[in-house]
């Protein structure tokens, strides 16, 4: 299901805003149009395509990473263990501190859980 998603992926359009090439102040990133004569609002051929449900990936697999596992935020050494290794990677909380850091860090390896955001921070190599 995750290559059904890939490929769902690729044929995907890119949704850009309407007229968002026209002025540098707007930015190319989706904005649903709103006025009262957009054609682009009363979906008229040939002026670009809208986000809708049909562009969703497949059930099982929505909200999962592309290696398969499911993201559940942590903030504490507790919330390590209540995790499955197989299932669940860990994404440590962005209000974390160092030090509590480098104990979920050190207590998913030892779990062998993965951590998403671990490339954000290295631990100190003890001497």
């Amino acid at each position: 299901m995750l290559r059904m998603r890939q490929r769902m992926k690729k044929k995907k359009p890119k949704f850009k805003r309407q007229e968002g090439y026209r002025y540098k102040r707007l930015v190319d990133s989706w904005r649903k149009p709103r006025g009262r004569h957009s054609k682009l609002r009363m979906s008229e051929k040939a002026r670009g395509r809208k986000p809708g449900t049909g562009y969703r990936g497949p059930k099982e697999v929505r909200g999962l990473t592309k290696n398969g596992y499911r993201s559940v935020i942590v903030s504490d050494k507790a919330g390590v263990g209540k995790l499955d290794p197989k299932k669940d990677a860990a994404v440590i909380s962005s209000t974390v501190g160092r030090k509590k850091r480098t104990e979920i860090i050190l207590e998913a390896e030892k779990s062998g859980l993965n951590i998403l955001n671990a490339y954000k921070f290295r631990l100190k190599e003890s001497k």
